[in-house]
Formats: structure tokens, sequence, C-alpha cells
């Protein structure tokens, strides 16, 4: 059989233990695959060991991959190899050697064939190198990231941490980042049919939530909510946007003081929507609430806090921007346009886009909960400001395509009414000064290393 080889290193900055140990993890199979894969492993994997296997569903179509673990050397090497899927053969060996200054030199190393034999792997080998050379270079960047923060918070212990939204985009990325720093999450699920040994049942519109599964828990993060770009802004999904958040906050809240013993913090998402349109006055968690719907959720979503910070509980107020993730949020609706050209900014252009990378996000929720110091709202954006019209070229820039084609603000009033007022057209400079100020690291502070990192383009 005819095989092509790929290989990549990369100096991790993490003993070999401590890397071998973080892929060994719940969680580090979704930290690795790239946002832009669509890849999901079936339920059922029973962790590395020899003989274990994995079943992966690839994009739409469902596609089966079979892996089969083996040569597991613990500290050093494990490898895994295709018995079902759309290679010929497929054989990886991962290997964790030492390197400068105690860490760790990350190899990946790959001997594939195609179907169809040597004329196939030969012509569409390149094609294939390529694919794994932006997958591979995801990976080792997401390794390399992710220890680097779990260096330095090594003095943060174990935790039982609870997580509601879970499944939502910032969920999906926060629960492995969690589990792979070696906490414990609890999920809170709304379908009986999801309750485990990992997962207890709440529904707030019912205002039910299992109080027992709750004792023990340490820290809660609270991201539950309904889309807010999910349609146009009707008095039905207004009121779902707000109950969604409120009401569920208040149900939480009213729980967490009332245990015998309750959680040392909650960390509680909340949004930049909090400061309404202010044009280019610049914002930061001193500055007074805006006006607007959006304005007013907010407002009512933290209050709803109160009660728990007033009984001793640690409470941060996450202010998130736009998230930036081809898997969903405003990216992902931008993407096809702007791949087929036909991108261009919206109205004049001139509207401040607090935006946050998916990977910062995770990550300053990790570090919020590791920051005792953190309490009360702290914004959860990137420290680079950018307008709409910045934004546009800059997204243009990384996808090598045009944005010629601006959406007039008629336009988009007519299309979206009252939602475009407020998520296209509204104009918000904040800064992230409590999260700088708390020596948060920023992953990707510029759009430009956000947007090439979550769409796998590479470097400047």
């Amino acid at each position: 059989m005819h095989t092509r080889r790929f290989q990549r290193r990369s100096p991790i900055p993490a003993p070999p233990d401590a890397v071998y140990a973080w892929h060994t993890r719940p969680g580090a199979f979704a930290r690795l695959t790239p946002p832009w894969e669509g890849v999901t492993l079936e339920p059922g994997f029973a962790g590395l060991r020899d003989g274990a296997v994995a079943v992966l569903r690839i994009g739409a179509s469902g596609m089966k991959w079979v892996a089969r673990h083996s040569d597991i050397q613990p500290g050093r090497q494990f490898v895994d190899e295709q018995t079902e899927g759309p290679f010929a053969h497929w054989r990886h060996t991962h290997r964790f050697t030492p390197g400068g200054d105690g860490g760790t030199q990350l190899e990946d190393d790959i001997a594939y064939a195609l179907p169809g034999g040597m004329l196939t792997t030969t012509l569409l080998g390149p094609l294939v190198d390529r694919k794994l050379a932006r997958m591979f270079a995801f990976r080792h960047r997401q390794t390399r990231d992710d220890l680097s923060q779990l260096q330095s918070l090594s003095r943060m212990p174990p935790m039982k941490i609870a997580v509601t939204g879970s499944t939502g985009l910032v969920g999906s990325a926060l629960v492995p980042l969690l589990s792979t720093a070696g906490h414990e999450v609890l999920r809170l699920v709304r379908s009986r049919d999801e309750v485990d040994e990992g997962a207890a049942y709440w529904r707030p519109s019912e205002r039910v939530i299992d109080r027992d599964a709750l004792e023990g828990v340490d820290v809660v993060v609270h991201l539950a909510g309904v889309n807010i770009a999910a349609g146009r802004w009707t008095k039905k999904l207004k009121k779902l946007i707000r109950d969604s958040r409120v009401d569920s906050t208040t149900l939480l809240c009213d729980t967490l003081v009332n245990l015998d013993r309750r959680p040392k913090a909650l960390i509680c998402a909340s949004a930049i929507g909090y400061y309404g349109s202010r044009g280019d006055e610049v914002l930061d968690e001193d500055s007074a609430a805006g006006e607007g719907f959006l304005a007013d959720v907010c407002i009512e979503w933290e209050h709803a806090t109160r009660i728990a910070s007033q009984k001793g509980i640690r409470v941060v107020n996450a202010r998130l921007g736009a998230v930036l993730s081809p898997a969903g949020g405003a990216l992902a609706k931008m993407l096809l346009p702007f791949k087929l050209g036909l991108g261009g900014r919206i109205g004049d252009g001139r509207q401040y886009m607090p935006w946050i990378s998916i990977d910062d996000v995770a990550g300053a929720f990790l570090h919020a909960i590791a920051t005792e110091s953190l309490e009360g709202p702290v914004n959860f954006v990137a420290p680079e400001e950018v307008t709409n019209r910045q934004f546009t070229r800059t997204l243009g820039r990384v996808l090598r395509r045009p944005t010629m084609f601006p959406v007039p603000a008629l336009a988009a009033r007519l299309a979206f009414g009252e939602m475009a007022e407020h998520l296209l057209l509204a104009s918000t400079r904040v800064k992230p000064r409590r999260l700088e100020a708390s020596a948060y690291a920023f992953r990707h502070p510029t759009l430009e290393t956000a947007l090439r990192h979550v769409l796998g383009k590479g470097a400047t």
C-alpha cells in the first residue's frame, strides 16, 4: 500500500507528563477539534487506554470514523488507528518528548493512504497535507494556549463547577476547557433524557431545579438564555429573551443562597447591551447603563444576582461582546456572504463592535473562576477596538475576498426590525478594564489574529 506521511512538531511550555495528562482528560478532543470541522465524538468513549475505541461523526453528512487506540506509553506517546472511515489507511502517533527549559516537544506523526490506491494518494495527497497542516496548526496552538493558562493557574485547586447553557456556543467551549483543567463539571440540563452522573435537571420556566445536585458545588457558571438573534423581535420573542435570562437567574440564585453549603462564586453571563448605543463614548465597567430593550434586560438580569452577593457569594457579571466562532453567533451568519464576495459594511460602518474570540471567552470565564479579586461587572471584550467598517475589511482580508456590498441602514431595519437597531447599527465602544487589571492574558488581542485562528487561515 502506498502511504504518505505528515508530521508536525511544536514546543509546549509544560512537562511531558502534564501535556500527556491533558490529552487523556474528558474535553481534550473538543478542545482540539477546529470549529470549522464539525467533528463530534459519540458518547461511550472509555478514555485513553489500549484497545479503547472512539467513534467520530464528520460534518453534516455524519460520516462515521472509528479509531482504535494502542501502543500507549504514559507520559510519552499513544497511537490511534482508523478501523472504519474515509481513509484506506490511517495511523496517527502522538509523541511527547522532553524539550528545553522543562517543556515538551509535541509531535503528531501520521501515515495515511487514500482509497483508490497509489494514483489517488499521489494526486490528492498534497490537498490532504494542506488540510492536515491547517488542522494541526490549530491543534498545537490550542494545546499551547490552554496549557499556558493552566500553568498560570497552577495554584487553583480542582473544583466542582456547575454550568447552565452547557450546549450553547460559549458552554460548548467552556465545559471542555474546565474538564481538561481537571475540574468536575455538573451540567444543568432541561431534558430528563440527558440526566446522568454528570448532569442534573432543571426547568426554569416551571421553577424546577435539582437542589440536592447543587450541594457541594464550588462555583456556578450561568450561561443559559434564548438567542437574541433568533429572529425578528416580536413581543413573544422579547418576552422569551427577557424571561430566559432574568427568571432563570432568579431561580438559580434563590436556590444557591438556601443551600447548606453555598458555592464560593457565581459567574453569570450578561452582555455589553447593558450600555446601549453610545456612539464613540469610551465605556468601562463603571459607566452608567444605557437605554433600550437590551439595556433593560441586562439591568434586570444583573439585578437578579444581587441576592447571591448579599449572602456572601462572589458574583461576576460577565458582559459579553460579540463572540467570534464559525460554529455559531454573528460570525457564522456572516461567513457565507463574505466567502461569496458579497460582504460589506452595515450602515455607514462607523459603529463600534465589541468582540472577543471564543477561546478568550472560555479563558476569561476560567480566569474569573480562579481570580477571587474579580467581582461585579466585568467586560468580556478584546482590547482592540474596531468599527463595523474595520471589522468588514479585516474579515475580507482574512478570507481573501472583496467587501464591496454594503448593507444600507434602511435595508437592515426593514429586514430585521428593532433587532437591527440594537445588534447591527448600535455603537458601543467598550474597554476590558477589569480583565486587564486582573492580569488576564488575552490569547487573541487583535481581530486579525482571532479571525485567523478560529477560521484556520494561518498567520498574517
